[in-house]
């Protein structure tokens, strides 16, 4: 097995490959380079400057590619539609910079609240101001949150913890184990001191009509996507100090390349905190996102293991179909699952997917997940064929 690391990756994850036994190649393509290789390679890896389009997905197809796999959240740069046409699982490490987000965002809270980075700015400027600076702390206020996920979640924790909080959220699948109490999207607008964005994706969550409900010493922090936000809505909103002030790490429109220059009407405004796209870039982060998609592409070439799967449900549940079990004990031997799958295929019974273990030497359990119910008489056939223990369902 071969993997290519197109954006590189840290060494903790290349360790998981290597103990996997799977070759790494981190030679940089660009798009001709990769389009002429990829097919050498049974998955790649990218981060978010490599983009896997189309074409470099139908060149993978035609060779060996079976995985793609983003090292971190987003994967707006991998056309996914493409990948499903071909039979190309795209995975992603979601899990590596939660923290890192969740800790930003409250970073953000801190500085739109209390106006450090203008103080900083003053100050490296030779200007002493401290009394335009007055702030306003965090602890005892409300803080809603839209898009209530892992790093939703994890926000509300430090939140609550840290500046004991009151948190109240918004999502379209709310976990209620999660110490979120949730409300309307119309209830987090009415109530928020501070308005947290978590959502993803590149549709509007927050326009001009969600911006009026909102209170007008309201700060929105946002380190979804800049797409979340009507721009120019916003813009008029902070200009017109219709909502307290804006922080945030994404933008609609972001620099390709280190040191780009950067242009954003935001800027112009004194009630606005801005990062480059920090939330994931912390050396902890890397290090775990690097081997989260090491360890979630090794599971799937060595294994069939569809754990964090944009394309491809990670478990038969979230296909929302019935399923049923049947439960079978039998020898080790070759010629096994041919002669079950015969049975099963000649009684019209699709298998969704088969879950199969050794039990003890020379004996495994194979747990077969259909889309059809067996009678009776199917058991008592697949009972007849040669090293079959027993039949269950």
């Amino acid at each position: 097995m071969k993997v290519l690391l197109n954006d590189g990756l840290e060494p903790e994850g290349l360790k998981v490959f290597q103990e996997a036994g799977i070759e790494t190649d981190i030679k940089k393509r660009d798009l001709n380079g990769l389009i002429a290789d990829i097919g050498q390679f049974d998955a790649l890896v990218v981060r978010s400057a490599t983009k896997v389009t189309r074409e470099v997905i139908e060149a993978g197809a035609k060779g060996n590619l079976k995985v793609i796999g983003r090292a971190g959240v987003g994967y707006d740069n991998i056309d996914t539609m493409a990948a499903s046409e071909y039979g190309i699982v795209v995975k992603i490490a979601p899990y590596g910079s939660t923290n890192a987000v969740a800790e930003l965002a409250i970073g953000l809270m801190l500085s739109i609240s209390r106006n450090t980075p203008q103080a900083h700015h003053s100050l490296k400027n030779g200007v002493w101001i401290k009394k335009k600076y007055e702030g306003k702390e965090l602890a005892y206020k409300t803080l809603g949150i839209i898009g209530c996920g892992r790093i939703g979640q994890k926000l509300a924790q430090i939140a609550k913890r840290g500046f004991e909080m009151e948190v109240i959220g918004y999502d379209i699948c709310p976990n209620q184990e999660s110490g979120i109490r949730y409300v309307s999207k119309e209830e987090v607008l009415k109530n928020a001191d501070y308005l947290s964005i978590h959502t993803g994706g590149k549709d509007i969550i927050i326009g001009e009509k969600e911006l009026i409900q909102m209170k007008p010493t309201s700060f929105i922090i946002n380190t979804s996507r800049g797409n979340n936000i009507d721009q120019m809505a916003l813009y008029t909103a902070l200009k017109e100090k219709k909502i307290g002030g804006y922080a945030t790490d994404v933008y609609k429109e972001e620099p390709k390349t280190e040191g780009d220059p950067f242009n954003d009407k935001l800027g112009e405004l004194d009630n606005t905190v801005l990062s480059s796209h920090l939330g994931a870039s912390t050396v902890e982060a890397q290090v775990e996102t690097s081997a989260e998609i090491a360890r979630v592409l090794s599971g799937y070439l060595m294994g069939g293991d569809f754990t964090n799967a944009v394309n491809a449900g990670e478990n038969i549940a979230v296909e929302e179909k019935q399923v049923f079990t049947l439960f079978i004990h039998h020898k080790d031997v070759p010629g096994v699952f041919a002669n079950i799958d015969k049975v099963l295929a000649e009684s019209n019974i699709n298998i969704r997917a088969n879950f199969s273990r050794q039990i003890s030497t020379g004996y495994a359990i194979s747990v077969y997940v259909l889309h059809h119910e067996v009678t009776p008489e199917i058991v008592t056939q697949l009972k007849t064929i040669p090293n079959i223990c027993s039949v269950k369902f």
